[in-house]
């Protein structure tokens, strides 16, 4: 079983950031090591890919489902070309433990959870076609490492399965609301779906959001998610099909900054009177209290035209002018002069 310390974050108030690299790299890898190094720079806990080998997975006959590549004949081929060794592979793990952020692939054939297995990860993400491949779940199962599922082709009892499955073999699990649309629309986020996946399975939840902007995950952050999966690109005019919903590196420093920001507010709830009480000192520059309008004698009895309303708050505050009207001066004020209860005869404090 693999560790890593961002995982001990999970189910204690922290939200686990995610980087999505996908396909992106677009079979490049030296795009693949960029990638890390924008995303670690960006403040993600974590990057993912996803790990395609095309004869295990895929037949030639594949057709695109989306026609968006010039140079693969056909999906398989475009699998193929995605394809990394095992020694890069490795080379990619060990870059993200050198930028301190967890390394995770999604695998997509059980030879691709071999691979990965070697190579070594923490935790399992299994992707949204995957979540009913019970073959591919059983093998990731026997690794003893956690499993996130994400849910965006699946019915509740097909989730309910596979949480089933992963729970009765003792490992933890956390499930990710997810809606499999490119980009996904605000009406299509299900955030509502977050706090009910907790309560149903007991379990880590979060959000996978394809909508291409940080606003989901800070409203996530906001009720409080596990984790939180966005797809990045490294700019909008890159090619891939998840480039369009993806956000730009900067936009996901946004989102970190913005999701930290919030924890820290969910962390510390106010007690209004305590919050009072440490203001006392700046209250005191922006309330009022009452002072003479005019120069007045000792014994003088006050009237309401020897008083009047100003700033600083430092003195007797505006509420206690009925009780010193018709009240004799204990001393001479000057004009302007902030009253205190020692200028007045028999005015309690």
């Amino acid at each position: 079983m693999t560790t890593h310390p961002a995982l001990s974050g999970l189910g204690t108030g922290r939200c686990l950031l995610v980087g999505e690299v996908a396909l992106t790299h677009d079979g490049s890898l030296g795009l693949a090591h960029a990638f890390i190094d924008a995303i670690a720079a960006a403040g993600a806990d974590a990057v993912k890919f996803q790990t395609h080998i095309a004869s295990a997975e895929s037949t030639p006959a594949e057709p695109f489902r989306v026609k968006f590549s010039r140079q693969d004949a056909s999906r398989y081929d475009y699998w193929k070309r995605m394809e990394f060794s095992e020694e890069q592979w490795r080379g990619l793990a060990e870059h993200c433990r050198e930028r301190n952020v967890m390394f995770i692939a999604s695998p997509f054939s059980i030879e691709a959870v071999d691979l990965l297995e070697r190579v070594g990860q923490p935790v399992w993400k299994i992707a949204s076609g995957e979540t009913s491949n019970a073959q591919l779940l059983d093998r990731v199962l026997e690794t003893g490492n956690p499993v996130l599922l994400s849910t965006g082709m699946s019915p509740l009892d097909e989730i309910d399965a596979a949480v089933a499955r992963v729970k009765a073999r003792g490992s933890r699990v956390g499930v990710f609301q997810c809606t499999t649309a490119y980009p996904c629309p605000p009406e299509k986020i299900g955030l509502n779906l977050v706090p009910f996946y907790r309560e149903r399975y007991g379990c880590w939840a979060g959000l996978s959001d394809h909508s291409g902007t940080i606003y989901p995950g800070l409203a996530g952050a906001a009720i409080g998610l596990d984790m939180l999966e966005v797809h990045v690109a490294l700019s909008r005019e890159m090619f891939g099909p998840d480039v369009i919903a993806s956000v730009t590196t900067s936009e996901l420093r946004q989102l970190a900054d913005g999701v930290r920001f919030i924890e820290r507010m969910r962390d510390h709830p106010l007690d209004k009177n305590e919050s009072a009480r440490e203001t006392e000192p700046l209250r005191r520059l922006f309330t009022r209290s009452l002072v003479a309008s005019q120069a007045l004698a000792a014994g003088t009895v006050l009237s309401r035209e020897h008083v009047r309303i100003k700033k600083p708050g430092t003195g007797l505050p505006p509420e206690r002018l009925e009780d010193i009207l018709g009240k004799r001066l204990s001393r001479a004020v000057s004009a302007d002069q902030v009253l205190s209860a020692d200028d007045i005869e028999g005015l309690s404090r």
